[in-house]
């Protein structure tokens, strides 16, 4: 009988990582533990997720781990607009933009060079990836392109009623995303690869009480790298300023920490000949960036009367137009190799240079 087997350094990360925030503000030594319990959190939530993963089954266990994180990134992008005012107009925007570009070429780029040269070439279920790159293409433009194009008001920002409808659009497309994954066309989100040598895939489910366990350890984890990214955020932003790069950045080096989870997990998939699995965490995690953040930072935007700056500048939505065209393309025909990966990273490596030299 399955039992309930968790290393202890699974569970004991998230609390001290909750322990360390407690001493955050002391500088020197703290920070060096803040970042070591940051990478400690990172692992145990990789870990715990996968725990429910298990559990439950695809697509199901991709999608907490996704809703999870984002639910959390959106309470910080929140707590951030609140604490900065109106200042913090383009906040939610960078933000999501910086997800985007380190999903779909930071972390697609890497699961499919890493897979491929590991297994030659990988396939996934096409219908699945096609459902989701679509719903991804309409959030992006609608949310960060059109902005710049509307005359109601000038300057990449909605209207009020625009903003609003915007907003309600970007909720219905994530939530009948989700409702495809889940309920109605479930298959087109499962794994179809080889999973003869993959272990972790044939081995035992774990126990109910060992899911519940994981799925707390789990949100007790990411609310500490959440909080612990945004404690180290000012010494991070120090750097960046003495090394004269942009406050750009900061926003960069921030996402990546809040997406550390997914990235291992889907890393960890690749390797392992998932590759659906590891799609299905990256997309999922990209629509729900936008999907789940776009409403509500409308939401209180519209509720304390503040400008929200969604619209990017000419560089940027170039370079999101690019990101989109190819991953359309390389993920178009249902298999992949290392070429497809090396073009997403090289499109993310452009991204992070023209970030640090505008």
């Amino acid at each position: 009988m399955p039992r309930l087997a968790l290393p202890a350094w699974t569970w004991l990360s998230p609390p001290i990582g909750w322990l360390l925030l407690l001493a955050a503000g002391f500088g020197g030594l703290v920070d060096l533990l803040l970042a070591a319990g940051l990478i400690a959190c990172v692992l145990a939530a990789v870990h715990h997720a996968e725990v429910v993963a298990h559990r439950i089954g695809e697509p199901y266990g991709t999608l907490v781990l996704a809703v999870a994180v984002t639910v959390i990134e959106v309470a910080l992008i929140v707590s951030l607009m609140l604490s900065g005012g109106g200042e913090a107009a383009g906040l939610a925007r960078d933000t999501v933009f910086a997800a985007i570009m380190i999903i779909l070429n930071g972390l697609v780029g890497l699961c499919l060079l890493l897979g491929a040269a590991r297994h030659m070439e990988q396939r996934f279920g096409q219908a699945g990836v096609s459902a989701a790159l679509a719903t991804l293409a309409a959030l992006a433009v609608l949310t960060m392109v059109l902005p710049n194009y509307t005359t109601t008001t000038p300057g990449p920002v909605y209207s009020g009623s625009q903003l609003a409808f915007v907003g309600m659009v970007s909720l219905v497309l994530y939530g009948v995303f989700v409702l495809i994954q889940t309920v109605r066309h479930r298959d087109y989100f499962l794994p179809s690869g080889s999973l003869a040598h993959d272990e972790e895939a044939h081995a035992d489910p774990p126990t109910a009480t060992a899911a519940w366990v994981s799925l707390g350890l789990l949100v007790m984890s990411l609310g500490a790298v959440v909080l612990l990214a945004k404690s180290l955020a000012p010494t991070l932003e120090r750097a960046v300023l003495d090394a004269g790069a942009p406050q750009a950045v900061v926003g960069v080096v921030i996402a990546a920490l809040v997406l550390a989870p997914e990235s291992l997990a889907a890393v960890r998939a690749a390797r392992a000949d998932r590759l659906q699995t590891s799609l299905n965490l990256a997309l999922g995690s990209a629509l729900a960036s936008i999907g789940l953040t776009i409403p509500v930072v409308a939401a209180v935007s519209l509720f304390m009367g503040w400008p929200l700056s969604l619209g990017l500048d000419a560089k940027s939505t170039v370079l999101l137009m690019l990101t989109l065209i190819v991953t359309t393309l390389s993920l178009g025909v249902g298999r992949t190799t290392v070429l497809q990966g090396v073009v997403h990273l090289v499109i993310f490596a452009v991204y992070l240079f023209t970030t640090v030299v505008p």
